[in-house]
């Protein structure tokens, strides 16, 4: 059987949906005001015709809990914080279709510095 041809997505949109149980010291992506923050993301991607070429994944935590809520876009390692439905709204506009990412959106750099080269 034959595999159709499918396109590798254009992005790839990591949205942390760790829920920490109430008393533990750090702070949640998730929590009662913020739950429906991937479900938004995936419904606009559906009305603007872009699931497929974005993939939006559920993640477990991505280390930067007091930044949260937090998504990371790929490519790019774009780690984005404090996302609000409106936020993410002019992410998907400016830096998905637009190609300009949302810069006063984005992790603060001493929170998320260049990448580490394992390279021996």
């Amino acid at each position: 059987m034959e595999m159709p041809s499918i396109p590798q997505p254009t992005f790839y949109i990591f949205k942390c949906e760790q829920a920490s149980p109430p008393g533990m010291p750090k702070p949640s992506c998730v929590n009662e005001n913020t739950r429906d923050l991937f479900n938004h993301t995936a419904q606009t991607l559906m009305k603007s015709g872009l699931m497929g070429p974005v993939q939006v994944v559920r993640t477990s935590c991505l280390g930067r809990c007091q930044m949260g809520p937090l998504m990371l876009v790929e490519p790019g390692h774009f780690m984005y914080s404090h996302l609000s439905k409106e936020k993410i709204d002019r992410i998907i506009e400016e830096h998905i279709l637009g190609g300009n990412p949302v810069e006063e959106y984005l992790i603060p750099s001493q929170y998320w510095g260049e990448a580490v080269n394992l390279a021996k």
